[in-house]
Formats: C-alpha cells, sequence, structure tokens
C-alpha cells in the first residue's frame, strides 16, 4: 500500500458560506470525509500544509493518513477546489479505504524514452493525450504511476489504453470508455508548412531572375 503522507484535521461543525469565508481568512481549508459506510464528517486542515502535501504528484495516488481530531484514518484525496488565479486552495474532499475492498483512483502517467524514439529523431514532435489514467485495485496494490515507454515509437505512430500493461492486482478501468489513444508522435506542422513554401519561393527567385 502507497503511504507517507499524513495530514491533521479538526472536525467542525459551524458550516455555511459564512464559515468557510472565516477559515479561509485563517488560513485554513474546509474539507470533507466520506465513504466507507460511515457518516461524512466536516474537517478543517492547515492551508499551507496541505498546499505543501499537493506539490508532489504522488500525493493524489498514494493512501494518505488523515488525523481527525487525533485518531488516524486512511483516506485518498477526491477532489480538489483551487483558486482560479490565486495559489489559494478552495475545498477538499477525502474518500475512506477500506483495505480489503477495491477503490478507483486515477494515477499519473510517466513517459520515458521519448528522447530516443525514431519518431523524434526524424524531427517529430511527442503529443501527450493523457497525463493521468483511472485504476481499480485493493489499496496494497496502488500504483504510484503507470510508465509508459516510447523508445521505439516511429513516426505517425500511436499508443493507446489497451496497448498499457496494468501494474499486478490493477486493471485499468478506463478501458471501459474505450481504447482512448495516449501519446503519439506526429509530423511537426512548422517543418512541413515551410517545407511546402518552400517549391512557392523557389520558383519565386527563379523569377525575379528572369525578370532581372
Amino acid at each position: 500500500m502507497s503511504t507517507g503522507f499524513e495530514l491533521t484535521a479538526v472536525s467542525r461543525t459551524d458550516l455555511g458560506k459564512g464559515a468557510t469565508r472565516r477559515l479561509r481568512k485563517e488560513n485554513k481549508v474546509p474539507a470533507v470525509v466520506y465513504g466507507a459506510g460511515s457518516e461524512p464528517v466536516s474537517i478543517t486542515l492547515g492551508h499551507n500544509e496541505l498546499l505543501h502535501s499537493t506539490e508532489n504528484e504522488a500525493f493524489f495516488s498514494h493512501i494518505l493518513s488523515l488525523e481527525i481530531d487525533g485518531k488516524k484514518e486512511n483516506v485518498v484525496i477526491k477532489d480538489l477546489q483551487r483558486h482560479p488565479s490565486r495559489a489559494i486552495l478552495m475545498h477538499a474532499d477525502f474518500l475512506r479505504i477500506n483495505l480489503n475492498e477495491k477503490l478507483k483512483v486515477h494515477v499519473p502517467i510517466h513517459f520515458i524514452g521519448e528522447d530516443v524514439a525514431p519518431g523524434v529523431k526524424l524531427g517529430g514532435v511527442v503529443t501527450h493525450d493523457l497525463v493521468d489514467v483511472e485504476v481499480e485495485c485493493l489499496p496494497k496494490n496502488l500504483p504510484e504511476f503507470i510508465e509508459v515507454d516510447i523508445s521505439e515509437l516511429e513516426l505517425g505512430e500511436s499508443i493507446h489504453l489497451s496497448n498499457l500493461t496494468a501494474p499486478k492486482g490493477t486493471e485499468l478501468v478506463a478501458l471501459i470508455h474505450g481504447d482512448l489513444q495516449v501519446v503519439s508522435i506526429q509530423a511537426n506542422r512548422a517543418a512541413l508548412l515551410e517545407d511546402e513554401d518552400a517549391p512557392e519561393a523557389a520558383a519565386a527567385d527563379s523569377s525575379d531572375e528572369e525578370s532581372e
């Protein structure tokens, strides 16, 4: 089971827009914890502590240890609302984890081999269509990321979800929605336009020379 992140929170009963505004002025983040057959609980976390944790990509695909009023629970983050223009966290949703039940989580995709891919060496551009993928597994099997090797990808080729190898004990839930394209290497459009313009430029130069 992925671990390593610990958060401290306190429960709250003062709800509503006015209460959440006061919390944010006190540099705190309102949040809720739900799931695992228990009632939802409204909580408050320190803003800077939570913001610092979210700066690590692994935070979003790990089982988190959340201490509420001195009692620890295993959770994953399910939603995080940010201010549209400032580095401020507005609200967070946490899902309780039952260690014996499967969960669905989005985990990041790590791409390797881009610098040696044949398509890149021919001037192609790598396009990342997906940056994360939804998986289903027991908490103990939750991967930190899914690795995608494109070191052998040729120009014009792509990798789809069905080409990925899920870690042991993990299923790619995203396949339910279709065999989406994950990454591809396409010709550089700017270079193609230059190649298309080259004959016209050469013809124009030739015409200028003849007129002289």
